[in-house]
């Protein structure tokens, strides 16, 4: 009798498993094509990263600009509480200087320098506004720009003071007309140095006229 040979059936993959692959294959490929790529990825603000490292943040910016705000007010109120020195106070300054020892060190050269001063800012007065002034009171500030030189004349310095002070005085002032003339014709006889007696009482002598003409004419015309 033949023998039949029986041969067993192969069993098919569980329907399952080939979804669970298929599943897995799916994730997979929307992964790569999904994913987000490093350049499309959005620029952070400029600042941002140098304000962490910092720690500083939009706080502590305000608050830096809010301690500027308060410091600058409180420059501003010291600035307007502090008392201005007026005209007949600064000739009185003058007058005192002028009374000094003329044989002191740098004596002409800070009273020259103080009168100087006063003059051109008399100069900014409405009633004294001329071109005549203002000629004579750029001729002073050019006189006197080089005044910390060593060894410098202060000769040209006390002639542009005193021509000022007679335009100021033919502007507004006919009462000094005498004391303006003396001080131009003092002012040409002076040496510019203060190296002999003579040379210190001149000096004392011009700087003391001149303040006594620069009270009068800080004292506003009528």
């Amino acid at each position: 009798m033949a023998d039949i040979n029986i041969q067993r059936k192969k069993s098919a993959p569980s329907p399952w498993l080939l979804v669970v692959l298929a599943a897995v294959l799916l994730a997979v490929a929307a992964y790569f094509f999904l994913r987000t790529s490093p350049a499309d990825e959005p620029t952070p603000p400029a600042g941002t990263g140098a304000s962490e490292a910092t720690g500083a943040g939009p706080g502590a910016d305000t608050t830096a600009q809010r301690t500027l705000e308060a410091a600058t007010k409180a420059n501003d109120s010291a600035t307007a509480a502090a008392p201005l020195e007026s005209s007949s106070d600064a000739a009185a300054s003058l007058t005192s200087q002028a009374a000094t020892n003329p044989a002191a060190p740098n004596y002409a050269l800070n009273g020259l320098q103080k009168l100087a001063g006063q003059l051109v800012a008399l100069t900014d007065r409405d009633d004294l506004r001329d071109p005549t002034i203002t000629e004579q009171r750029d001729n002073l500030t050019s006189a006197t720009s080089r005044l910390g030189e060593p060894n410098i004349s202060l000769r040209p310095g006390f002639v542009a003071a005193a021509g000022l002070i007679r335009a100021m005085q033919q502007k507004a002032y006919p009462e000094l007309e005498g004391a303006a003339n003396d001080l131009v014709s003092l002012a040409g006889q002076l040496s510019g140095r203060s190296a002999t007696a003579a040379d210190q009482q001149q000096n004392q002598q011009f700087l003391t006229q001149a303040a006594a003409a620069v009270r009068v004419l800080s004292e506003p015309t009528r």
